[in-house]
């Protein structure tokens, strides 16, 4: 079994080896439900402050494709794919048109960041910035669609019509939103789920491959979470034939030379070894297609299961797969400081 840190469910056994969940525990965060009718659902976050996240594993970004990126996938629309992973050129929203000024205490209660009257006392003690400025005035009104408002120096997303969804992929789906022969894919998932807002997703994982997807219509922060210069890491979980040789760390680490240039992890952990199967953990920030599976492969141990557990700070949780999760306040802001903004 795996250790107590790294439990993985969507359990797999091999051959009596390594069993393998696809869990990582996330607190306070509400997965969608399903809709028993066909109509579209609103699905509702509870009124918690969905601060409390567990540890777990997972991630995965790319940059044009992801580390895992469905091989030979060009069935996403253009104008689609380039709003999400930035092509090379930054991708901005419009400016939304001017809502009515609120009162920042209001502002931030309504984005989940604490009651008024504790947005308040930190108004007072300086801990906001709307606009790069510190505000203490406790009549200050802010446009919720246009102004950036941190707290803490963390950013807090004001605008109602953003989306920022966690899907935990299953094997046998593709990371597109249209494919020609008709195979399964994560649009398919969303509309199953009600969910009707025109998103895009972060990266892509190839179609064997499992985990943690962010889904959002943010295209700022979709395009600098898979542009390379911001050097986003993933986390993937991954089983190899065992045993696992004492210099793999450091061949993994120093770098292995792929048909397209030399690759490596930023950190190697084995997290279980059971008969001749053996559960790894690597972290890396490279973008190239199936990047993970051909550089174990390339060492000698190819993968027989890779899910992805971490993007930046943001974890899978015990998210259970198939399912779709809005990301609660402070995931989000986990986001948005990764990459600077």
């Amino acid at each position: 079994m795996m250790s107590d840190h790294s439990e993985v469910e969507n359990t797999v056994e091999v051959e009596n080896t390594v069993e393998v969940e696809n869990t990582v525990e996330v607190d306070n965060t509400v997965e969608l439900d399903k809709p028993v009718a066909e109509e579209a659902v609103e699905v509702e976050i509870a009124a918690d402050d969905g601060y409390g996240v567990d540890d777990g594993y997972g991630v995965d970004v790319g940059y044009g494709v992801d580390d895992e990126d469905d091989a030979g996938d060009e069935d996403d629309a253009g104008d689609e794919d380039s709003v999400m992973r930035g092509g090379g050129s930054e991708t901005r929203r419009a400016p939304v048109q001017r809502a009515e000024p609120v009162r920042l205490q209001k502002v931030l209660s309504a984005a989940g960041v604490a009651s008024r009257r504790k947005s308040e006392e930190m108004i007072r003690q300086g801990r906001v910035r709307v606009d790069g400025v510190v505000v203490r005035d406790m009549g200050v009104k802010v446009d919720p669609d246009n102004a950036i408002v941190h707290v803490d120096g963390d950013r807090v997303q004001l605008r109602a019509d953003l989306e920022y969804l966690a899907l935990n992929k299953m094997p046998g789906m593709l990371s597109t939103m249209f494919d020609e022969d008709g195979r399964p894919t994560i649009a398919d998932m969303l509309e199953d789920w009600g969910i009707t807002t025109r998103l895009y997703h972060v990266g892509r994982l190839d179609i064997d491959s499992e985990g943690l997807l962010l889904l959002t219509n943010d295209g700022e922060l979709a395009h600098r979470l898979t542009h390379p210069s911001f050097g986003v890491a993933k986390t993937y979980m991954a089983e190899i034939p065992g045993p696992v040789p004492r210099d793999l760390a450091r061949r993994l680490l120093r770098g292995v030379e792929l048909d397209d240039g030399p690759a490596k992890v930023d950190s190697f952990d084995v997290v279980d070894v059971l008969g001749g199967r053996a559960v790894i953990e690597v972290v890396l920030h490279e973008g190239r297609k199936r990047i993970v599976r051909r550089l174990l492969e390339a060492a000698g141990h190819p993968v027989s299961r890779l899910v992805r557990t971490q993007i930046g700070e943001l974890r899978l949780g015990h998210q259970r797969p198939g399912t779709v999760r809005r990301l609660n306040p402070v995931e989000v802001a986990q986001l948005y400081r990764v990459v600077g903004m």
